[in-house]
């Protein structure tokens, strides 16, 4: 009996040291030879030879002497550190039971990928991993959750799918877990909350979904908690916020959470930042947010929130950042708000605030941005303002405003941007403004403004806008505008002004953008001796005299001109032949002037070029208009008003001159022939391309302009702080833009989803160069248009760029990338039965209504899409609406006649917008109203749009039984109850949208409004 006792007693202590048995028997040499092993199966060039010399066979006996290697006393490895060393690998051969004492796995930084073995689970006395920015795929390994120590995890910046494994739950002595940027597509699991010690969470960038479990209620220790950028839904309930009570830094942004802010987010007394925005927050801001006095952030923008602005918020007296823009907040400005002296940026614009800017905004001495944009403020522009020293942006445009512009203003000489556009102000503009010597854009227009423009205005050497149209302005312009050699836009139509145009706009070398038009100014146009070289040139409407002259067109600086309208003066003459010079013109308007001569000499010029649209209407010019040829499809209405002129409708139909005089005669037959015989070579061109692009092989090339310049002035930029990836991660994700990642192609060249390494997926626009850097005309013009478009704006509803480039040999853009697609896939598709109900078709063109008000109303100078179609509304994963494509996008001048080429999508376009030419936003508003008719009805209103049934929006209400029964989408039920008149208001809105006179037309402001309420 001893002795079976004895021997149980030796077999206990023999199982206990079973472990110490198996870690003694791991000798250093094995380790060595292991770590060898596994960097021999790695690419040779991707290891640091200065660094990692030390790891070789001749080495063997100092393992604890390599770089990146820590050893025990026991000469065992405990940690292994290759972070930041560029290597490219697998975990495949690296043999994790031989390292059962490393404690620190650091692969930070490299470009391992490939899964995260299984195997890892053997590393039981691991307390730190950090396998973060690389490029490791598939699920988290379950048998992490064996290794108990674990106290920091960060496998961020992966390509890591799969779900959140549920094992996580056993890491009680996790304190660090960063799993963000990665491709995560389950929810969260209720087991994370049994790791208590959690002092850092972040989940952000993912596709992790559903609602927050309950059970994170149990993570009190919670210091910084990131879940920004996934597809959380549901509601923060009250009992998961009041336990986060030690949260110094709360991110939920981009996200679904709906419902109110939770009154408890009170508690959360330590803290410091707190981003809400880009959700689906209703309801009122919580009074109790003024007990957050640790306060720096606080962004609550882009939700659905009511109400008033909380007066406790004057509390905040750490704050920094204050964004509440984007929302439905109604109310005055707390005159609280002056209370914070700390507060650098303050957004609220996007609402429906009234009253009048409180005074005490002037106490924010350390104010640098202020937006109050979009809304209905009234009063005067307070002298107060005057005394934010430090203020670089100031947005007061589209509000209410009246009074005069304070002379206090010119006090702000960090100031760089000033827009007091759309409102109602009056008096003079301050001659103060020209001491804003740093200022680089200045946005007066639409208001009503007198007296003249300040010579001191000559002093802002680094002003790069200067738009001050529709206004009451008197006199002439400053000699002195000639000093600002910097500016790209000069905008001063719709004015009173008088005099000659001075010789001084010569200087403007950088000047893309010129509209004099709609004044009284008298003389001839003024011989430019600089380098102006503008895109647009608008001198209509005017009293200017004399002949077009010739230097205008010979001039170097001028060689770049897109648009020039010179119509409405009373300029004589003939039409220069130096108009050929003009390569890049695209809009030529000369009428209604006493322009004279033959036709045929000035179309001859006009032939060599690729002019979209031009007008000689009510001229004198004389002679035979031929209609056979190229000329059978030249618009009537752009020579229409030339008494001597034989146009096809008052003249003769045949391609001969009647001129009895045999010289003229000849020169004409000549003409003739040679315009027959150019029409028929580019019939000729036209068949034979035709004829290669089915053939999916075509050789023949687009007309091109030699533009390498206009590609070296570009740079590659990321315009999104929150973007984490080079666009050589984007062109290595599309593997060199094989044909297997290209999700849609178009005119403007193709797109492909590119998955980077962090996990985060993007959508990319590209357009080749060739080797010689010829760049098809109109694609350039489109590309470049999308960039200039996109970077100005930021809206719910708007397609989101993160940045461009044009290196390499090619340019692209760069989005964010929409699962669902475009709208006419989600109608046309399955989900137009099963997901599409009537609550999401109302939703999306709601959402693409403050779209396109945003666009029109908010945005200075607005900006037309001119190619609003159901292709080009993108759908996030809850059906929200994004409108992108934004190639065609105009900025709109309000001043000027916006002539333009046609440019759209057959069934969307406006009459007006095809037929004459003449884009304006009611273009889109046209436009609106076929997307919403096509999303209710479920197809295409063709007929509905020929039978002009947008005249007679009042039969609809009176059969409103009979229409809904027969026009809404037949695959779904009809709606019932309050629903019902949600669809009937957005018929007749759409309706209405549709009136063929464009002045007929509502608003996208009002049409926003009224759907929205």
């Amino acid at each position: 009996m001893q002795l079976k006792t004895m021997t149980f007693h030796y077999m206990l202590l023999l199982l206990s040291a079973l472990p110490l048995i198996k870690t003694t028997s791991i000798s250093p040499g094995k380790q060595a030879e292991s770590l060898i092993k596994w960097k021999d199966d790695l690419p040779s060039s991707t290891w640091p030879p200065s660094l990692l010399n030390s790891w070789s066979l001749t080495n063997l006996n100092s393992l604890c002497n390599w770089n990146a290697i820590v050893c025990t006393k026991t000469n065992r490895v405990s940690k292994i550190d290759l972070s930041n060393m560029q290597i490219t690998g697998t975990l495949a051969l690296f043999d994790f039971s031989l390292f059962p004492n490393l404690t620190h796995f650091n692969l930070s930084g490299n470009y391992f990928r490939g899964p995260i073995p299984s195997a890892i689970g053997n590393l039981s006395r691991l307390t730190t991993l950090d396998f973060g920015n690389n490029q490791f795929s598939g699920p988290i390994p379950d048998s992490m959750g064996l290794i108990s120590g674990l106290q920091y995890i960060d496998l961020s910046s992966n390509v890591l799918q799969g779900k959140i494994p549920p094992s996580t739950g056993k890491l009680r002595e996790l304190q660090f877990l960063d799993l963000s940027y990665n491709s995560l597509n389950s929810s969260i699991p209720s087991e994370l909350g049994l790791c208590t010690n959690l002092t850092y969470l972040s989940l952000s960038y993912n596709k992790l979904n559903g609602e927050l479990p309950l059970s994170l209620s149990n993570l009190k220790n919670l210091v910084q908690l990131h879940l920004s950028n996934n597809l959380f839904i549901g509601q923060i309930l009250p009992s998961l916020v009041s336990n986060w009570t030690k949260l110094v830094y709360l991110y939920l942004y981009k996200n679904s959470f709906s419902g109110t802010i939770s009154a408890e987010i009170g508690q959360l007394t330590q803290l410091e930042s707190l981003s809400l925005y880009s959700n689906k927050f209703s309801g009122e801001i919580p009074q109790s947010l003024g007990k957050l006095t640790q306060l720096h952030v606080l962004d609550l923008s882009d939700n659905h929130l009511t109400g008033e602005i909380p007066q406790s918020l004057g509390k905040l007296t750490l704050l920094q950042v204050l964004y509440l823009s984007c929302n439905h907040l109604t109310g005055e400005i707390p005159q609280s708000l002056g209370k914070l002296t700390l507060l650098q940026r303050l957004y609220l614009f996007d609402n429906h605030l009234i009253g009048e800017i409180p005074l005490s905004l002037g106490n924010l001495s350390r104010l640098q941005e202020l937006y109050l944009f979009s809304n209905n403020l009234t009063g005067e522009i307070p002298q107060s303002l005057g005394k934010l020293m430090q203020l670089y942006k100031l947005y007061l445009s589209d509000n209410h405003l009246t009074g005069e512009i304070p002379q206090s203003l010119g006090k702000l000489t960090q100031l760089q941007l000033l827009y007091l556009s759309d409102n109602h102000l009056t008096g003079e503009i301050p001659q103060s403004l020209g001491k804003l010597t740093q200022l680089q854009q200045l946005y007066l227009s639409d208001n009503h403004l007198t007296g003249e423009i300040p010579q001191s205005l000559g002093k802002l050497t680094q002003l790069q806008g200067l738009t001050l149209p529709n206004n009451h302005l008197t006199g002439e312009i400053p000699q002195s505008l000639g000093n600002l050699t910097q500016l790209k836009l000069l905008y001063l139509s719709d004015n009173h002004l008088t005099g000659e145009i001075p010789q001084s706009l010569g200087n403007l070398s950088r000047l893309k953008r010129l509209d004099l038009s709609a004044n009284n100014f008298t003389g001839v146009i003024p011989r430019i001796s600089g380098m102006l070289d503008p895109k647009l040139l608008s001198l209509s409407n005017n009293n200017l005299t004399g002949v077009i002259p010739s230097f205008l067109f010979l001039a170097v600086g001028l060689t770049g001109l897109e648009y020039l309208n010179l119509s409405s003066n009373s300029l004589s003459g003939a039409i220069p032949s130096e108009l050929r010079m003009l390569t890049k013109l695209d809009v030529f308007n000369a009428s209604h002037n006493h322009l004279s001569g033959e036709i045929q000499s000035a179309l001859a010029n006009l032939l060599t070029l690729n002019i979209s649209m031009y007008d000689f209407s009510y001229n004198n010019l004389t002679g035979p208009f031929p209609t056979c040829g190229i000329f059978n499809k030249v618009p009537t209405s752009a020579f229409v008003g030339n008494h001597g002129l034989w146009s096809r409708v008052e003249g003769p139909t045949e391609c001969k001159s009647s001129s009895t005089n045999s010289k003229s005669a000849k020169k004409n037959i000549v003409s003739i022939f040679l315009y027959s015989f150019l029409g028929f070579i580019v019939t000729a061109i036209s068949i034979a391309a035709l004829f290669l692009m089915f053939g999916k092989r075509s050789t023949i090339r687009p007309q091109v302009i030699k533009t390498p310049q206009n590609f070296e002035n570009f740079e590659a930029m990321i315009l999104q702080e929150e973007v984490k990836f080079t666009f050589a991660e984007v062109v290595k994700a599309v593997d060199d833009f094989h044909e297997k990642y290209c999700i849609g192609e178009g005119g403007f060249g193709k797109v492909y989803k590119a998955e980077l390494q962090s996990g985060q997926v993007v959508a990319v626009k590209r357009l080749n160069m060739d080797d010689s850097n010829d760049v098809p005309a109109i694609n350039l013009q489109s590309f470049q248009n999308e960039i200039r478009t996109l970077t100005t704006i930021r809206h719910r509803n708007v397609i989101r760029l993160y940045g461009f480039s044009t290196r390499k040999g090619c340019i692209f853009l760069l989005y964010e990338y929409l699962e669902r697609g475009s709208l006419g896939k989600a109608l046309y598709g399955v989900e137009g039965v099963t997901e599409l109900g009537w609550p999401t078709r109302v939703k999306i063109v709601q959402g693409l209504a403050c779209a396109l008000s945003y666009l029109h109303h908010d945005c200075s100078p607005p900006i037309v899409h001119r190619d609003v179609t159901i292709n080009n509304v993108l759908l996030e994963q809850d059906f929200e609406p994004r409108l992108s494509d934004f190639g065609t996008a105009k900025l709109l001048s309000i001043d000027s006649s916006n002539w333009t080429n046609i440019v759209g999508s057959l069934g969307y376009m406006a009459p007006e917008l095809a037929y004459i030419m003449q884009v304006t936003d009611k273009c889109d508003v046209y436009s609106f109203g076929v997307v919403a008719l096509e999303v209710m009805m479920g197809r295409h209103p063709g007929d509905m749009l020929e039978s002009q049934l947008s005249e007679s929006s009042t039969s609809m209400k009176g059969n409103a039984d009979l229409l809904l029964k027969d026009v809404l989408d037949q695959r779904l039920e009809p709606p019932a109850n309050e629903l019902a008149k949600a669809v009937m208001l957005v018929m007749s809105i759409a309706l209405a949208c549709i009136r063929t006179r464009p002045r007929l037309r509502p608003t996208m402001h009002f049409v926003s409004q009224n759907l929205s309420a």
